[in-house]
């Protein structure tokens, strides 16, 4: 969406009048990604460039919707095609057809994706640019798994995931090997594991224990940021309509 500026400052809800909103601009008061602009009739489109007044950055009401959901396995985080319905394969976004309207049906996405068999914290947007802010990888946002191995996780092989570890990756058809970066790990019992990454490769709490010669039994997703499922107390499959700009603010400052 593009607005002029003098618009789209009106429309945050920040200042009292017109007036103040043009003396704000005319007063070199706002910026546009980090530039003083000082003309009201300036263009940008809004999901593309930060505003800040006096430093404040500014943002409209949202319009969109975001929905926090405990995942359950045995459903995938895409639109089906045509080959995965003929398989009975299940898609996370028929969950929310009778709570949404087809518009915002069409338009959900997921903030990352979890595995088929990886149940836990889900989050699924209408907001293209809420998906850009948490899941980019330069945001470097912490996602925790609780991983539930078939045998002990000892302590040499807990140090070994928290300095990182070599894995192999599958890219472009070819395997590449790729060391992880380091992450917070608890031993919670013999067979059930903590684990807090930054960054989120293909099927790589899998990989990550696999390459320790443990088969992965059960994983959840608990937290992302400082956003913790266990705050919720949802049910598998259950899900919560929340405030994009909360998420984002708990999820950032986590």
């Amino acid at each position: 969406m593009k607005l002029r500026l003098h618009q789209f400052l009106s429309k945050t809800g920040h200042f009292a009048s017109k007036q103040a909103v043009k003396q704000a601009v005319w007063a070199g008061e706002v910026t546009v990604n980090g530039s003083i602009i000082k003309d009201i009739a300036f263009q940008f489109k809004v999901a593309k460039k930060e505003v800040a007044y006096k430093g404040q950055v500014l943002r409209l009401p949202s319009e969109d919707r975001t929905f926090l959901l405990n995942k359950p396995t045995g459903v995938i985080c895409s639109r089906l095609n045509p080959q995965e319905r003929s398989l009975g394969k299940r898609s996370v976004f028929e969950m929310f057809r009778d709570s949404v309207t087809p518009t915002e049906y069409e338009r959900l996405v997921t903030v990352g994706r979890l595995d088929e068999d990886t149940s836990g914290l889900l989050l699924v947007t209408t907001s293209g640019a809420l998906v850009h802010r948490i899941a980019s990888p330069e945001t470097q946002v912490a996602k925790v798994y609780c991983v539930t191995t078939a045998s002990p996780v000892s302590e040499e092989q807990r140090l070994r995931l928290e300095d990182g570890l070599d894995i192999e990756l599958e890219v472009n058809g070819e395997v590449e090997m790729y060391r992880t970066r380091p992450a917070k790990v608890k031993i919670v019992n013999p067979c059930i594991t903590s684990l807090s990454l930054s960054e989120g490769k293909k099927r790589q709490v899998r990989r990550m224990f696999a390459a320790l010669g443990h088969e992965v039994v059960a994983l959840e997703r608990t937290a992302i940021g400082g956003l913790d499922l266990a705050e919720y107390n949802l049910e598998r499959g259950e899900f919560v309509d929340v405030s994009e700009d909360n998420v984002e603010g708990v999820v950032l400052q986590g």
